[in-house]
């Protein structure tokens, strides 16, 4: 399968250029398993070769998402969430979305506010699913655009400037993803727990005085 996602995304990109990267990076975000974690990085491989251009491969890849994810904010706003429920039951497993997904992006929004819009940019999974939860809460729609083309402007570069950096040797970068996932996820808690525990100590100070 994952090789079959390679060739078919190497195949767009070598055919059709900056929109065939726009059309990948827009399919990501709009729920379809399509991995910016290799569109990007040979796209990257291509800036270093003068195909492509650094900066507009980047946005190119960034405004791509941000359509996507306004496709899947959509769906959420106006189908609320029985609507997206029954579609995730009825075809979730054409496109490898499950309920537990939706669950876990519901769960995380709700817990970390609209600011994980931005931060799930760098998430495995998450980044694709947090469109829904954010659109059945009726999140600002400014906020969310704001939010979403800041945190993949940043992941594109991210994947884009390692792709150039490692030229042809691009498709080794997959085997560091998980770790890389990992470490995230760690310092996102950490930063969770950081925060919170300030809050409840300014509340404590607040009630004591």
């Amino acid at each position: 399968m994952l090789e079959f996602l390679g060739s078919f995304i190497i195949n767009i990109i070598s055919s059709t250029g900056y929109i065939g990267v726009f059309f990948l990076m827009t399919l990501e975000s709009a729920l379809i398993p399509i991995p910016s974690e290799v569109t990007m990085p040979f796209s990257g491989s291509l800036v270093a070769i003068g195909r492509f251009n650094l900066l507009i491969i980047v946005i190119v890849g960034a405004v791509g998402n941000l359509f996507g994810s306004l496709l899947a904010y959509g769906l959420g706003y106006w189908g609320q969430e029985t609507v997206v429920r029954q579609a995730i039951k009825k075809y979730g497993r054409y496109i490898l979305i499950s309920e537990n997904e939706f669950d876990r992006a519901k769960k995380w929004f709700l817990h970390y506010g609209e600011v994980i819009v931005f931060t799930s940019r760098l998430l495995p999974v998450l980044r694709t699913f947090i469109s829904l939860p954010a659109g059945i809460a009726k999140m600002n729609l400014i906020k969310f655009i704001s939010y979403t083309l800041i945190g993949s402007f940043l992941w594109s570069f991210l994947l884009a400037w390692i792709g150039m950096k490692l030229g042809q040797h691009w498709d080794t970068l997959g085997t560091y993803f998980h770790k890389l996932d990992f470490i995230i996820v760690v310092l996102i808690v950490l930063s969770g727990g950081f925060y919170l525990y300030h809050k409840l100590k300014r509340i404590k100070t607040s009630i004591s005085e």
